[in-house]
């Protein structure tokens, strides 16, 4: 069980993220308003807090957004479950479709530290059932769904 500390959005990509504290997400859509929501596997990117104080322990200065991630839970390491993992959090249902990504660009943290921990920590889901998710909200793993087709680093 995990406990979501941030939950962030940003109206455009390319730019970091900010703490909402709450937002509404909706099914096979991601997290209105949010930049990143459509139809497709990626509409919500999660972060485990435990890897970003590591990483801070190491001396990067980031707030929760800085890797323009959508939620920060404590308590679950994303990265370490497989594709498919079902994230219950209240009513919504999210389902794990892709872990890390490419970095295109290095971004302002890479630029800094030499390195950027999301394309190997974050993850990415899609939308099953929505509602609302809210800082302070538990999250559970639910279970394991069929493989994904979408598994690939894009």
């Amino acid at each position: 069980m995990g406990t979501v500390l941030a939950v962030c959005t940003s109206e455009r990509r390319g730019v970091q993220k900010r703490n909402v504290q709450s937002a509404r997400f909706l099914e096979n859509h991601g997290i209105e308003g949010d930049a990143h929501a459509g139809d497709w596997h990626r509409q919500v990117s999660l972060i485990s807090a435990d890897k970003v104080d590591a990483f801070r322990a190491r001396g990067a200065v980031v707030e929760h957004g800085a890797f323009g991630e959508n939620l920060v839970v404590r308590g679950i390491d994303f990265s370490a479950l497989p594709v498919g993992t079902r994230l219950r959090c209240g009513d919504v249902l999210l389902e794990m479709t892709q872990i890390g990504k490419e970095c295109h660009s290095h971004c302002a943290i890479y630029q800094t530290m030499g390195e950027c921990i999301m394309p190997r920590e974050g993850v990415f889901a899609r939308v099953l059932t929505g509602g609302t998710i809210s800082a302070g909200d538990e999250m559970t793993v639910e279970s394991r769904g069929e493989q994904s087709e979408e598994t690939k680093i894009d």
